[in-house]
């Protein structure tokens, strides 16, 4: 069936001159059925996949990190994600996923679950870090993230936007993720090839750059498609 909503948010996407669309989705070819997604099918998929592809972190670079906070609901799973306040000096309005950069010499992993908590009042108590994911390096900033699967016991009650980073906190099914109408791709010349970047268009948000790179390359894992 057709989807009608209307889709996409006021996101700015600094699309260079000649940018052209874009492959379909990998997943397009599936059933509705071969794209539902719980939480025992993500893990199956994390613990099949190989070991993230690292990234070398130096002085100028000091490593950030994102939390993937996941959950499950009537048999589906869904993620957690923010829209960044509208002051913030870089991504202002942007979704993504909460995180920051590295404390001192404190684990990645940890810092994750520290900026979850700061941003979103995610308890760490109650998140089981499953998985880490391959490392990138955004385009915008350069700055390097590793990122970190999550799993919560169930839709998180209290969960609180802190106003200084966060203006809003978003739960997505993953089922809206793989939908037809959610995704496209365009092709971008950056450093003098063209790249692929992708899009989600959700309601009321457009989800691009890094947490879009995150997002392709979960959902590329647990549904099996290159």
């Amino acid at each position: 069936m057709e989807d009608l909503t209307e889709r996409g948010g006021d996101q700015v996407i600094p699309r260079p001159v000649g940018w052209k669309p874009g492959g379909p989705a990998p997943w397009g070819h599936l059933t509705d059925a071969e794209r539902h997604v719980d939480v025992d099918r993500l893990l199956r998929a994390l613990r099949n996949a190989p070991p993230p592809t690292p990234l070398p972190i130096d002085d100028e670079r000091r490593p950030s990190a994102v939390l993937v906070p996941v959950f499950e609901e009537n048999g589906e799973a869904w993620m957690v994600l923010t829209r960044r306040a509208q002051h913030m000096r870089n991504h202002r309005g942007e979704v993504s996923f909460p995180g920051g950069r590295q404390d001192g010499d404190e684990a990645l992993v940890e810092t994750a679950k520290r900026e979850a908590l700061e941003e979103i009042g995610l308890d760490p108590a109650t998140v089981e870090v499953v998985a880490e994911l391959d490392h990138l390096v955004t385009i915008s900033s350069g700055a390097a993230i590793v990122p970190f699967v999550g799993i919560l016991p169930g839709r998180p009650a209290q969960l609180t936007p802190n106003p200084d980073e966060v203006e809003l906190i978003l739960t997505l099914p993953f089922a809206e993720l793989l939908r037809d109408s959610t995704f496209h791709e365009e092709q971008w010349e950056l450093w003098g090839a063209d790249r692929a970047m992708a899009f989600f268009d959700v309601v009321g948000d457009t989800i691009w750059g890094a947490t879009a790179r995150i997002l392709h390359g979960l959902l590329t894992l647990v549904t099996q498609t290159p």
